[in-house]
């Protein structure tokens, strides 16, 4: 089977790296083509631009983009083969989806650079089912075969990956305002962790994701605010879309950008601690590992 794969960033550059290791036939393309010396040394294919990169896929077509902006405007200059599907692994907007009449599945995913390098990432895809079951191996040569769902029709894929992107960064700024204002009240960080973890209010958030923050200072710079940041637009404009009240949504939005104006695009996606740290005059941190 013949694969194109289109974007070889943080989590798109790992993403390649393993469907080589499965044994698939891939061409790659990036608007850097320094980011696929690695892929070429593993017996990938490098395809000048992006319709080079189309018409040799004569299977698959899969882009990991930034946004649907990169998406459409990559999707605008190729030709799929006939047969083909195309693949699309960003996170973008569910209307995305239907501006191309091609065979397709939407397929965000979400796992962080770590997952896309160790092959565990969740996979959500949208689109018909066959053509989701007919390509489930390329899938399962990126994500944890237990977490690759199919979630409804195409475009719904990009849907769930918003929900969860939206609720993660809820929780982050939901849980950033807990801890501030219980060290602000004289309540040790790591005892009121502990608490929280074991009451009702527990999240994996808590549990695991703020664990970078508290004891390394590591805001993730894995995953930019810009990316973030845009994740959250998407994100409101469904609710708008739908008809959804999205006021608590649009609030963490707010939060989001003034963190991007203060710290800059690449800045780590859990910089609105660090704003809220400044802000409240403290340091949220447990002293190492407990």
């Amino acid at each position: 089977m013949t694969i194109g794969f289109i974007g070889l960033g943080n989590m798109g550059g790992p993403m390649a790296r393993n469907l080589l290791k499965a044994g698939y036939d891939v061409t790659v393309h990036d608007t850097r083509q320094e980011a696929a010396a690695g892929h070429v040394s593993q017996g990938a294919t490098w395809a000048d631009s992006a319709a080079a990169c189309a018409a040799a896929a004569s299977d698959v077509l899969i882009t990991m983009l930034p946004g649907p902006r990169q998406v459409e405007a990559v999707m605008g200059q190729v030709t799929l083969p006939p047969g083909a599907t195309w693949i699309d692994m960003s996170t973008s907007a569910p209307e995305t989806a239907r501006r191309f009449q091609v065979p397709k599945l939407d397929a965000p995913v979400s796992g962080m650079a770590r997952g896309a390098q160790a092959g565990t990432l969740q996979i959500f895809v949208g689109g018909p089912a066959e053509l989701y079951q007919r390509h489930r191996p390329i899938l399962e040569a990126m994500g944890d075969p237990e977490r690759i769902f199919h979630v409804g029709p195409e475009g719904a894929g990009y849907t769930v990956k918003l929900m969860i992107n939206l609720l993660w960064f809820t929780h982050l700024v939901a849980s950033t305002e807990v801890l501030t204002m219980g060290v602000k009240a004289g309540v040790d960080l790591e005892t009121l962790r502990t608490s929280l973890v074991a009451s009702p209010a527990a999240s994996t958030f808590l549990e695991r994701d703020v664990l970078g923050v508290l004891r390394e200072g590591d805001y993730d710079d894995s995953f930019a605010m810009a990316l973030a940041c845009k994740d959250l637009g998407l994100a409101v404009d469904v609710g708008r879309d739908v008809g959804v009240p999205v006021e608590l949504s649009a609030l963490v939005e707010q939060i989001y950008r003034r963190g991007r104006a203060r710290y800059g695009d690449l800045a780590g996606e859990m910089s609105p601690m660090r704003l809220y740290e400044e802000l409240a005059g403290v340091e949220l941190r447990t002293g190492g590992a407990r």
